[in-house]
């Protein structure tokens, strides 16, 4: 599924722009709020769940080339992580909702990670 088709069905805000969201198909998802978690455990090309909206989690998603950032529960970043994801390449994405209903329909939607679906 491709990450336009995703945020489209989940509603989900774009707040950066910097390529064609069509052009992005995630391999997977990983949900996490802490950084060292989602560093040993996401995947190159996962979408990343979580409520943090600070600069390091740009840095986390450039560093593992991950597909998108889905900040869940309203939570906005500031204008500096805004200008880092655009420079980085980092897609950010937000909604109001809360992360566990925004896994639930990523799962509905048929987002697996290959390794560990049943």
């Amino acid at each position: 599924m491709r990450l336009d088709q995703i945020v489209n069905a989940l509603q989900l805000s774009v707040l950066t722009h910097p390529i064609d969201l069509s052009e992005v198909e995630p391999t997977g998802g990983y949900a996490s709020d802490l950084l060292s978690c989602v560093m040993s455990g996401a995947q190159r090309g996962n979408l990343w769940v979580t409520l943090q909206s600070h600069l390091n989690i740009v840095a986390v998603a450039a560093l593992l080339d991950l597909a998108a950032i889905i900040i869940t529960e309203g939570a906005q970043p500031d204008v500096a992580t805004l200008e880092k994801a655009e420079q980085e390449g980092v897609i950010l994405l937000s909604t109001p909702l809360p992360t566990y209903t925004v896994i639930g329909r990523l799962w509905e939607l048929g987002v697996r990670n290959p390794e560990t679906t049943p």
